[in-house]
């Protein structure tokens, strides 16, 4: 029996602050640029400054990516173009920065952690900071028996949950949620299948290396046996994770409802995200306030999850790589709307003189300052009539504002 009980998340998560979107919607009408005219630009800024409580809203300077990595005993079964149990491999390249992550983050300056929470090897083979919260090697075949038990479950979740608390603890301002898993997508299309009552094919996707018929029909089979395990434990979160999920989906979910609570803004990458953030809103249906759908992947199970909780992909490029990367794709949108929102002037009041940061007033200063400089004034000659203007004559001296032959006094 678990000590969890998941139903204090809807107490303690509460929606961004509407007084606080009003005053940005309201400073938004009086800038310079009409509303409307950036886009969902405008409404990322708003939601933005409700997020983090402020207006104007300051800029996002300490992002994180934050991966959450396990194996998945479904993929035994051939519903992965990768190997079961190679998530070592993908965790090892993202840590030695020659995964797809990797370059973006070093790109962007954003720092990348890995959190290993059931990855199919020895605890000794990554650094302690990857595997302290790890749960276990592996996750259950999903088809035939229980992915965690009921206590792996609770300490996945509230594994999660620490993570989020050291992320808000160290200053991190925006979270980028991505996994990296071999066979994850499987569990993932089985949660969205359950919580929104639909059939595995609608739900089944070919996953970040795309899959072939036959691969994607065993897919299906698997997500079919394992929704007939999940559907009489629905009502009840934390077994439905322990019955079809993973220590890396559980984690993530407890993830997502502790940055709701400690409104810490997450971005969500692909289809595994979407899922764990599919079950986090049964638990706290506040909770999807929080969260952004950086991309839409492609896969029918993040669309799915997504439209279920009304978030609309901020990108749409078709990346299916997972790792965060097409979330992390879409952070300069996000950096883009805050600084937008925050520095352009506002229009002059009527009967107000314009002010330095706005657009009239930057004309004004320039004319002062052309009219203030004596130099730029005895340099400057208005001619009313060219035939009036006569050549000095020869051998007497230049004055200002003549034009001195270029002939004279040559040979």
């Amino acid at each position: 029996m678990s000590s969890l009980n998941l139903d204090d998340f809807t107490d303690l998560i509460e929606r961004p602050d509407g007084g606080v979107r009003r005053d940005a919607e309201a400073r938004r009408e009086r800038q310079v640029v009409p509303p409307g005219a950036l886009g969902r630009l405008d409404e990322l800024g708003e939601w933005l400054a409700a997020a983090r409580g402020e207006v104007p809203v300051r800029p996002v300077e300490r992002p994180r990516v934050v991966l959450f990595a396990g194996d998945h005993g479904v993929a035994g079964l051939g519903v992965s173009a990768r190997p079961a149990g190679g998530a070592e491999r993908l965790v090892r390249a993202v840590l030695e920065g020659a995964s797809p992550v990797s370059v973006l983050a070093r790109r962007l300056e954003v720092p990348v952690r890995v959190v290993d929470m059931a990855v199919d090897c020895p605890a000794d083979v990554f650094p302690p900071d990857v595997t302290r919260h790890r749960v276990r090697r592996g996750s259950g075949r999903i088809d035939i028996e229980d992915a965690l038990t009921l206590q792996e479950a609770e300490a996945a979740l509230l594994a999660g949950v620490a993570v989020a608390d050291e992320e808000a603890d160290s200053g991190t301002d925006l979270v980028v949620l991505g996994d990296v898993s071999v066979g994850g997508t499987t569990p993932a299309a089985v949660l969205v299948a359950a919580l929104c009552g639909t059939d595995a094919s609608v739900v089944t996707g070919r996953g970040g290396l795309a899959i072939d018929d036959l691969t994607w029909m065993r897919k299906c089979a698997a997500v079919r046996d394992a929704l007939r395990r999940a559907r009489p434990v629905l009502g009840d979160q934390l077994r439905l994770l322990a019955a079809v999920g993973g220590a890396d989906l559980a984690a993530m979910t407890g993830f997502l409802l502790q940055c709701a609570v400690r409104k810490l803004p997450v971005v969500l990458d692909g289809v595994v995200a979407a899922a764990c953030a599919l079950v986090a809103q049964r638990v706290a249906f506040r909770a999807p306030d929080w969260w952004l759908a950086g991309h839409a992947s492609g896969e029918p199970g993040q669309a799915k999850a997504l439209d279920r909780m009304a978030l609309e992909p901020l990108l749409e490029q078709g990346v299916k790589v997972g790792e965060g990367v097409g979330a992390l794709l879409a952070l300069p949108l996000v950096r883009s709307a805050a600084a937008l929102a925050a520095e352009l002037p506002e229009k002059p009041a009527a009967g107000e003189e314009p002010g330095p940061g706005s657009v009239q007033g930057t004309e004004a200063v320039k004319d002062a300052e052309t009219v203030a400089d004596p130099v730029a004034a005895a340099d400057t000659v208005t001619v009313a009539d060219p035939v009036a203007v006569k050549d000095p004559e020869p051998g007497s001296p230049k004055t200002p504002g003549t034009v001195q032959d270029p002939a004279a006094g040559e040979e």
